[in-house]
């Protein structure tokens, strides 16, 4: 997405790295380039509100739910991988998500 002006920071990469942003987990010089970049552009700024709000709602409905140790290693896991460069299969992914969902079913008796 890009509104068609001109920044210096350009809109793909804000909005590549909005959750970032969000989280704070990015330098104070690259936060400081978003702040000054959503001072100039609307549609960026209105796309920042949103998922702002998705994420304060999300930490009131679900923010008190303890996430299993496990699930919590392998998303950390896979964060790294991404981080480093490695593709995730989607496949493993999928896989992971499912063998998930069957071991928190209780089964049927």
């Amino acid at each position: 997405m890009s509104c068609g002006e001109p920044h210096e920071t350009d809109c793909s990469e804000v909005l590549d790295h909005l959750y970032e942003f969000l989280d704070r987990e990015m330098p104070d010089s690259d936060c400081t380039k978003f702040e000054s970049h959503f001072e100039e552009c609307s549609p960026c700024l209105e796309k920042y509100g949103l998922e702002q709000a998705v994420k304060k709602l999300v930490k009131r409905c679900c923010g008190h739910d303890d996430v299993p140790t496990d699930l919590r290693s392998k998303v950390m896991g896979r964060i790294d991988l991404i981080r480093s460069g490695h593709a995730v299969p989607e496949q493993d992914v999928v896989a992971s998500t499912e063998q998930d969902d069957l071991s928190a079913t209780p089964a049927k008796e």
